[in-house]
C-alpha cells in the first residue's frame, strides 16, 4: 500500500524498532450531516508542531519511546466495503509485525476495519468507545456499513458485554434498547471508568474515542456535534485513567477541521493523541 509522509511529532522511529505504527484513515463517505473527517489525520500530524512532545500529566516524553507514523492511507473513498478492507490489510500486517496500530480518522466507520483485524488476533477483544453517539444501529438509510451503525457491527465480532460505552448521549430508542441487553453503556458521561478499568486490567482492550465526545463549545470541529458532552479536562482526565490496561489497538476519530477555523478542536485532537501514544508505549 502507498503512504504519505508526514509524522506526528516526535513520531520519526524506524518501523523495525517501534512499539506502535500510526496510520491514517481518511475516509468520510457514509458520513450523515456535515463531511470532512478524512481531513481530520493529516491536519493532526501538520498541527502537532504547535504542542510539545513533553507531556507533565504523565512526566514523559514522546522521543522516549519508538512511535512511527507511516502517513495516511490511499483509501478507495467510493466504497466502504473496499475502504474497510483496507484498513483491515494494514492493521493485520502492523499486528503481525508485533506492534501496536494506531488509527487516525476518518469518520467512525474506520474502526470497524481495524478492530476485524484486531478480534481475528485476539478473541477474547473488549473494545472501549468514548463517544456522543451510540452508533448501533442495524442499518442506516439501508446501509449496515455506516458510520451509525459501526459498534453493532463491532458486536458481531466480539458479542455481548465487551463493548464499555462512555458519554453517549444521542441515539434512537432501539439503540438504546439493544445497550441494555448488549453492552454496557454510561451514558452522558464519562463517569463510571475508574471502576470498568478496574476490572479490565487483565483484558486485551481496543480502544476508540469518537472526539465528538467532547461539548461542541470545546471541540467544534467534527461532523456531527452533539450539545451536553464532557469538556477537554473530563475527557483527559479519563484517558490517563486507562493507564495499566493492556490496550492492543486503538484509534481517534471524527475531527472535521475545517468546521473550527481557530484550531483548537485540531489542538485538542493533538493533545489527546500524544497522551494515548505515551500511554500505548
Amino acid at each position: 500500500m502507498q503512504f504519505e509522509r508526514n509524522a506526528f511529532i516526535g513520531c520519526d522511529a524506524v518501523y523495525e524498532k517501534s512499539v506502535i505504527v500510526i496510520f491514517g484513515a481518511p475516509f468520510d463517505s457514509t458520513t450523515s450531516y456535515r463531511p470532512g473527517a478524512r481531513f481530520g489525520s493529516k491536519v493532526i500530524r501538520s498541527e502537532s508542531f504547535g504542542i510539545e512532545t513533553f507531556s507533565p500529566y504523565q512526566n514523559k516524553d514522546l522521543t522516549e519511546f519508538n512511535i512511527y507514523d507511516a502517513g495516511d492511507l490511499e483509501l478507495s473513498t467510493g466504497s466502504q466495503d473496499m475502504a474497510l478492507q483496507q484498513i483491515y490489510g494494514i492493521t493485520k500486517e502492523i499486528l503481525g509485525d508485533g506492534k501496536i496500530p494506531c488509527m487516525l480518522g476518518g469518520e467512525h466507520l474506520v474502526t470497524l476495519g481495524a478492530v476485524r483485524a484486531v478480534r481475528e488476533k485476539y478473541d477474547d477483544l473488549y473494545i472501549i468507545q468514548l463517544d456522543a453517539h451510540a452508533d448501533l444501529r442495524d442499518d442506516y438509510l439501508g446501509v449496515k456499513n455506516s458510520h451509525a451503525c459501526v459498534m453493532r457491527r463491532c458486536h458481531e465480532l466480539t458479542g455481548d458485554n465487551r463493548i464499555y460505552q462512555f458519554g453517549i448521549r444521542s441515539g434512537e430508542r432501539d439503540e438504546f434498547l439493544f445497550a441494555s441487553g448488549h453492552t454496557k453503556m454510561y451514558p452522558f458521561s464519562l463517569a463510571g471508568i475508574e471502576s470498568a478499568v478496574n476490572g479490565l486490567k487483565d483484558k486485551n482492550i481496543y480502544l476508540t474515542i469518537d472526539l465528538d465526545v467532547l461539548d461542541p463549545s470545546v471541540f467544534p470541529g467534527t461532523g456531527t456535534p452533539e450539545p451536553g458532552g464532557v469538556s477537554f479536562s473530563q475527557l483527559l482526565d479519563a484517558v490517563l485513567k486507562l493507564r495499566g490496561l493492556n490496550i492492543v489497538g486503538f484509534d481517534i476519530t471524527e475531527l472535521s477541521p475545517h468546521y473550527d477555523q481557530s484550531g483548537i478542536s485540531t489542538a485538542a485532537a493533538c493533545k489527546i493523541l500524544r497522551e494515548l501514544l505515551i500511554i500505548g508505549c
